[in-house]
């Protein structure tokens, strides 16, 4: 497994993304300071924990890749598919909330990109021609709505980027074994997709949905090499001693963090 370890952090990074020098990580829960329910690196803010243990944790994962936390760039999720074009850091200061979007894009060094998790799926999207980046949150919803092909659009909208030119990451998520879903859900997948039961697989008489398998058809659907995308294949709710699980902790969880940023952002070392 692709594991990077960092005086007790924990983080997951995609082989061919570090080959191209992408800086990125999916945080893990450890190595933080927050209690139990949120232990330990929670980077959730709206889900009980102190704010400013989600901010120490926050800190200590943009430590851990080299980058500045002045860099940061987040977004307020919500499970649809607008985009939003990052163009500077958001300040850390600022009095304003983020910006609604579940799907946050930039071509600048100087901006990080940042999304919080516990089940959804996270999709990372890097143009080494254009030297822009993509981060997706998709969960059901989103995963219906298509969210993994309006960022690959919204790619190509903003810098001009070709799909074929892209390098995607689908990373840890809920997966088809322990996302049972009801008859909302099934009917909403059944309206979205060509031969639907692929993606709504049975394990006993209770219907699943395979967020991954789902998000890899937008991918391709929308352009992208079936080569150039890179799967991480971990279920949240199976390894919750490494992931927030809203599923499988019932709610009473925290939220893990991913981290994006240009090659060019290693310069840029945290101070």
């Amino acid at each position: 497994m692709p594991f990077v370890a960092f005086r007790g952090l924990r983080y997951y990074v995609f082989e061919h993304l570090t080959a191209a020098g992408v800086v990125h990580g999916v945080f893990t829960r450890r190595g933080g300071v927050s209690p139990a329910a949120w232990q330990s690196l929670n980077m959730g803010a709206t889900v009980g924990d102190d704010w400013g243990r989600v901010q120490f944790n926050i800190r200590l994962a943009f430590e851990a890749l080299g980058l500045s936390v002045g860099s940061r760039y987040d977004v307020w999720l919500t499970h649809g598919r607008d985009a939003v074009v990052a163009r500077a850091p958001r300040p850390l200061a600022s009095p304003s909330p983020p910006r609604k979007a579940d799907i946050a894009l930039t071509d600048r060094p100087e901006v990080t990109l940042v999304m919080r998790f516990a089940d959804c799926v996270p999709v990372l999207l890097y143009d080494p021609r254009r030297q822009a980046l993509a981060l997706a949150h998709a969960g059901w919803r989103g995963t219906v709505l298509g969210t993994a092909a309006a960022a690959v659009q919204a790619m190509t909208q903003a810098f001009g980027s070709r799909p074929a030119d892209l390098l995607a990451a689908i990373g840890p998520s809920i997966g088809p074994d322990h996302y049972e879903v009801g008859p909302e859900v099934v009917a909403a997948v059944e309206g979205a997709f060509p031969d639907a039961a692929r993606f709504l697989p049975r394990f006993g008489q209770r219907r699943h949905f395979d967020l991954w398998a789902a998000n890899r058809w937008h991918l391709l659907q929308a352009g992208v090499p079936a080569a150039h995308i890179e799967m991480a294949e971990i279920c949240t709710a199976c390894h919750v001693d490494d992931w927030y699980s809203h599923r499988a902790e019932r709610g009473r969880t925290g939220r893990f963090g991913v981290l994006l940023a240009l090659p060019a952002a290693r310069e840029r070392r945290s101070t």
